[in-house]
């Protein structure tokens, strides 16, 4: 029974029935924001929504099922069990606001999906990396956000009147949103020189110790993919000495016999 069960999980079939209710739950999800669309069909949303969460709860006890207290051992199934279980949580009273937390249903995708899978893995295998990353932007932020402070206060304290502030006007202008014609040409308009000063902070942020975030998480991506090749290669040499042995047992065994037949 217990095989049975393992072999319909983790059949294609199954999974992509399950991919097919997570879209379908993430459009429900998004049409029941609609006013419009609850007033005329409310009812029938959201008793699809019910039994779409059945269906995953039930996905969930099969899960546990097949694999016992080892279902806590893969982090995607804990994920998973995170998601659905607070989905089941009551939404009344203090607790209502959680009822905005069923749309993190729709990131079952990410474990359902192997491609997605590879990239979020990717991702958190960056992370120790990007730590020293992010402390090196914060010693940027602060070095430039003081010498903000100090130089433009006086004239602008909207924008750099205090160390947030300036934090803060320094981060949009690192994202390069209205950095020229919202804050930096009004500046030089009364401080001609500060362009230099901007310059020189865009191209140590965003030109610079952005492109190491992109650089870390490319190559962990990268590392990565190359593990599961490697593991792939691994498997399918496996195979091939599986099935050369199993050829060379027949191939004994075909010479025993006609070894018999000739004695015969």
């Amino acid at each position: 029974m217990q095989q049975k069960i393992a072999g319909i999980i983790t059949s294609r079939p199954f999974e992509y029935s399950i991919i097919a209710l997570v879209v379908i739950n993430a459009i429900i999800l998004g049409l029941e924001t609609s006013p419009a669309v609850m007033a005329a069909i409310g009812p029938v949303l959201l008793a699809l929504d019910n039994l779409i969460l059945a269906i995953f709860v039930v996905e969930l006890l099969l899960r546990f099922f097949v694999y016992r207290f080892r279902f806590f051992h893969d982090p995607w199934r804990v994920f998973d069990f995170f998601v659905v279980g607070i989905a089941l949580i009551p939404a009344t009273g203090g607790l209502s606001v959680l009822r905005a937390f069923r749309v993190l249903r729709i990131l079952r995708l990410l474990s359902v999906i192997p491609s997605l899978r590879k990239v979020v893995t990717g991702l958190v295998a960056a992370l120790p990396g990007m730590g020293s990353i992010v402390v090196l932007m914060l010693l940027v932020f602060y070095v430039f956000a003081v010498m903000a402070t100090k130089l433009f206060a006086p004239s602008f304290p909207d924008w750099f009147g205090s160390l947030g502030a300036s934090a803060y006007s320094l981060f949009q202008i690192m994202t390069l949103e209205s950095w020229s014609m919202g804050i930096v040409r009004p500046v030089m308009d009364v401080y001609p020189w500060a362009w230099g000063f901007f310059i020189v902070f865009i191209m140590s942020t965003t030109f610079t110790v952005l492109n190491l975030f992109i650089g870390i998480i490319v190559s962990a991506m990268q590392k990565e993919h190359d593990e599961i090749a490697a593991e792939e290669r691994g498997q399918l040499h496996s195979d091939q000495e599986t099935i050369l042995k199993e050829v060379r047992a027949l191939r004994a065994e075909l010479a025993e016999m006609r070894k018999q037949q000739s004695a015969g």
